[in-house]
């Protein structure tokens, strides 16, 4: 029997990614939740499909959730701010849609009796420094205070959370293409920064996991690689073939030299899954001593999860990625250079 999906925030990146998998892979019908009018329509002319249902409305608007959750078995909700720039200057708009869209999301779901709810996080919310990493970490915070408070909830709560996706609208190898097609330097803010590398293929397989094995309160993490972003400028010149330089402007407000995925605490715990971390709630009553008197015993010994300790992508391995990515292929016919 064919079911029913809901993706929120749908017209994105990941959303389109998704929407092509299900389609593809599967006989269900799925919803598409945005308030990008102009995106819906060249979706909905692109697809041509009696089995994408499109729904103009915004995550801040329980109302409007509410309507788009009816008769839904599995959403996805990856409706989100997620420019560090533009958290810092509007904070109060990333608390609305990071924060106060999700928890629209948890209580709507519940409410329709949705069977499981995947939310997209980042790495940016672990030792978050930046108001976009603040927001989707309390966003983590609703999920998990949801499921703690409500254990007998028949709708799953879980969540992913993942690094750069390859290519992904806003993401840094699009803008690098843009420089280089047109003869312009790149510019990098530190050429030692790292960063996690993933495609949007990997993105989805990371949520198919939560959504095949999830259960309330599960992160799932996926083992990704790392590149130095002065790896990554190189590389892309030299896909180009490019005489472009690169300028070299300084740490920006609201980055870090490395990204986390995964605390010492939450490593400790976790269940290894191959190429996959899956970390389950923590265990904690809603009894106060455990943050007052009695703490969780002894300390981890575990590292953090991060960008300067994963598997460092070599320069031949990194070509390999960015010529398999779309995004890297269009422009490579852009500058003349594939046919």
């Amino acid at each position: 029997m064919a079911e029913n999906a809901l993706i929120v925030g749908g017209t994105g990146s990941f959303g389109r990614t998704m929407l092509d998998r299900i389609l593809s892979e599967t006989d269900h019908c799925v919803t598409v939740f945005s308030r990008d009018e102009e995106k819906q329509h060249a979706l909905r002319t692109k697809l041509q499909s009696d089995r994408v249902r499109f729904h103009i409305g915004d995550v801040r608007n329980l109302k409007s959730v509410t309507t788009a959750m009816q008769g839904i078995d599995y959403v996805f909700h990856a409706a989100a701010l997620k420019q560090v720039p533009s958290c810092e200057f509007f904070p109060m708009e990333a608390i609305q849609t990071n924060i106060i869209g999700s928890q629209n999301v948890i209580d709507s779901a519940i409410q329709c009796g949705v069977k499981k709810v995947v939310f997209l996080s980042t790495d940016k919310s672990v030792f978050p420094i930046n108001a976009m990493g603040m927001t989707k970490a309390l966003m983590e915070k609703l999920v998990l205070a949801r499921v703690r408070t409500d254990p007998d909830c028949p709708t799953v709560l879980c969540i992913v959370r993942y690094g750069n996706v390859l290519g992904s609208r806003g993401s840094v190898v699009p803008a690098f293409i843009d420089r280089i097609v047109r003869g312009e330097p790149i510019s990098v803010t530190n050429p030692d920064m790292t960063r996690f590398l993933l495609t949007l293929p990997d993105a989805v397989g990371l949520v198919d996991l939560a959504l095949e094995v999830g259960q309330p309160g599960d992160i799932f993490v996926k083992k990704a690689p790392a590149s130095t972003v002065g790896d990554l400028a190189r590389t892309m010149i030299e896909i180009f073939d490019r005489d472009v330089g690169i300028n070299v402007i300084g740490e920006r407000v609201g980055e870090k030299l490395y990204e986390t995925l995964a605390s010492a605490a939450e490593v400790s715990r976790a269940e290894n899954l191959d190429e996959y971390f899956r970390i389950p709630q923590e265990v904690v009553s809603l009894n106060y001593e455990v943050y007052f008197d009695v703490g969780r015993g002894t300390a981890s010994t575990t590292c953090d999860y991060h960008s300067h300790n994963t598997n460092r992508l070599e320069r031949d391995e990194l070509n390999k990625l960015l010529l398999s990515l779309p995004i890297v292929k269009q422009g490579l016919r852009r500058a003349g250079r594939m046919s």
